[in-house]
């Protein structure tokens, strides 16, 4: 259950999506890939939220990026190009978070995963006004 403190204005959800975008930027110019990881799902994540709530959607808590973009669907099927972006980034969520064994995300696949995020959040602003 969402926080009742949580906004549910669209256009709150993009601009922090925005400042973890510029984060995940950021971090990984520093080499920070764990940290650059982590924020790219949380700019992701808020992006979709925030189309979602453009759309009347209820606020829910949920981290996986493609349950999201499987909502995003429901609304517009052109979301679907996102899903690879989706299934890869929600990975970092966890990955980054504690310490397992697996290896953080390497610096090409991060960058890539970068742009795609951009590609999805300038489609995400141009339909929520």
């Amino acid at each position: 259950m969402p926080d009742s403190k949580e906004s549910l204005y669209p256009k709150d959800w993009i601009r922090k999506a925005k400042k973890d975008l510029h984060r995940a930027r950021v971090l990984l110019a520093d080499g920070d890939t764990e940290g650059a990881g982590f924020h790219l799902q949380q700019a992701i994540e808020k992006y979709l939220k925030g189309y979602l709530l453009s759309k009347g959607w209820e606020l829910q808590y949920v981290h996986d990026l493609v349950k999201l973009l499987n909502n995003a669907k429901d609304y517009d099927s052109s979301f679907e190009e996102f899903r690879p972006l989706c299934e890869q980034v929600t990975e970092y969520y966890i990955l980054v978070r504690y310490p397992l064994s697996e290896e953080a995300p390497d610096v090409a696949e991060l960058e890539q995963a970068l742009s795609k995020t951009e590609d999805l959040g300038n489609k995400i602003d141009a339909e929520v006004k």
